[in-house]
C-alpha cells in the first residue's frame, strides 16, 4: 500500500513523558549560566548528561569537558555532572580553591543524604545499580569505603555475605528498571526481613514515569524506536521495557541512525525519548522517517509532569 506521495504510510504513536527532564535541565542551564557569569571556558567534569548532541552543544558555547579534576587549570570553574560525584571531589575542589558548581540532580543528591544517615545509624547499605555508572560511582564515595555493598542482580542477592544481616538497610540507583528492581527488593527482603527500606521511592519520577509511557503504547506497536545515548542507563531501561512488553525495540541516538531495514514490515512504529534525550532530536528521527513514509503521528500521553528544579544560588539571579 502507497499513499498518493508513492510513499508507504507509517503511524507513529509517540510516548508521553519524554526526553528531559527537569534534572537535566536544570544540570544544563547550570553550564549555560555559568559560561554566562564566568566566561569561557568552563570545565565540566564527565559528560554534563549522557547525550553526545547535548555535550557537542554545549562545547560549542565554551564547556571543556574532562573526566577528572587533575586536568581543570586552577583558575576555572568547574561543574560537577547531574549523575553526582564522589564526596572527596568537592573536597578536593575546596582545597585547591576552585570555583565549583554541583550540577547533581537533586534526586541523586537526596540518596546521598539518605546513604549518610542510614550509615550514621550503624546500618550496612545494599546499594542496587550497575557497576561503573557514574551515578553508582557518586553514591558509593558518600561513605568511606565497605561502608556500602552494590548490588547488581537477584544471583548476587543469594551469595551475600552480611557481618549483620539485621542491620541492613537498602538504596538504589535512580535509573533502573521499576520491575527489575521490585524483583531485587523482593529478594532482598525475602532474604533479610528486617532490612530497612528508603523513606520513598529511589528510582526518580522521570524514570518511572517514561516507562509507563513505553508500556501505555508498546502493545499498539509493531517496533519502538528509543532514542537515546548507549551509556544512558535510563535510555537502555526503556529498551528493555519495550522488549519485556513483547515489542521489538532498539537504541537510536540520531534520525541518521536509523536501519531502514530494521523497520521492513513495521505499519505502527513507537518512539520515545531518554531522560537526556532532547525534542529536537525526537523531531529530527519523525522528519528522517518522514522521508521514506508518509506519516501519521499522535501522541500518547501516560502522565503529565511538571516538576522543576531550583538553579543553585547564585545562578539563579
Amino acid at each position: 500500500m502507497t499513499t498518493e506521495s508513492g510513499l508507504p504510510p507509517l503511524d507513529l504513536l509517540i510516548a508521553a513523558p519524554r526526553g528531559f527532564c527537569a534534572g537535566v535541565d536544570r544540570a544544563i542551564r547550570i553550564v549555560e549560566l555559568a559560561i554566562e557569569k564566568y566566561g569561557a571556558p568552563v570545565y565540566v567534569r564527565h559528560e554534563i548528561v549522557h547525550n553526545r548532541f547535548v555535550v557537542d552543544e554545549l562545547r560549542q558555547k565554551g564547556a571543556v569537558f574532562v573526566e577528572e579534576l587533575d586536568e581543570v587549570p586552577d583558575d576555572a570553574p568547574v561543574v560537577f555532572s547531574a549523575h553526582g560525584v564522589p564526596k572527596a571531589v568537592p573536597f578536593k575542589a575546596s582545597e585547591r580553591g576552585l570555583t565549583w558548581l554541583d550540577a547533581t540532580c537533586p534526586l541523586v543528591s537526596k540518596v546521598h543524604r539518605q546513604a549518610e544517615r542510614l550509615s550514621e545509624q550503624g546500618r550496612h547499605i545494599l546499594f542496587i545499580g550497575h557497576q561503573g555508572h557514574p551515578e553508582v560511582i557518586g553514591t558509593l564515595g558518600q561513605l568511606p569505603d565497605g561502608a556500602m555493598t552494590l548490588v547488581e542482580t537477584i544471583a548476587d542477592v543469594a551469595t551475600l555475605v552480611v557481618a549483620d544481616p539485621d542491620n541492613l538497610a537498602f538504596l538504589t540507583q535512580t535509573t533502573l528498571s521499576v520491575d527489575d528492581t521490585a524483583g531485587m527488593v523482593e529478594a532482598l527482603r525475602a532474604r533479610f526481613p528486617n532490612i530497612q527500606m528508603p523513606r520513598g521511592e529511589d528510582i526518580c519520577y522521570a524514570t518511572s514515569n517514561r516507562q509507563a509511557a513505553v508500556k501505555r503504547i508498546a502493545h499498539q506497536c509493531d517496533a519502538m524506536l528509543v532514542i537515546g545515548a548507549p551509556n544512558s542507563s535510563n535510555s537502555v531501561r526503556l529498551v528493555e521495557v519495550a522488549e519485556r512488553e513483547g515489542t521489538r525495540a532498539i537504541l537510536v541516538q540520531r534520525g541518521e541512525c536509523i536501519d531502514f531495514d530494521w523497520l521492513d514490515g513495521v505499519k505502527t512504529l513507537g518512539i520515545t525519548a531518554g531522560a537526556s534525550a532532547p525534542e529536537i532530536l525526537v523531531r529530527e528521527v519523525v522528519d528522517r522517517l518522514a522521508t521514506r513514509y508518509t506519516i501519521r503521528e499522535r501522541e500518547v500521553e501516560a502522565v503529565a509532569e511538571r516538576m522543576i528544579f531550583k538553579l543553585p544560588r547564585g545562578l539563579a539571579a
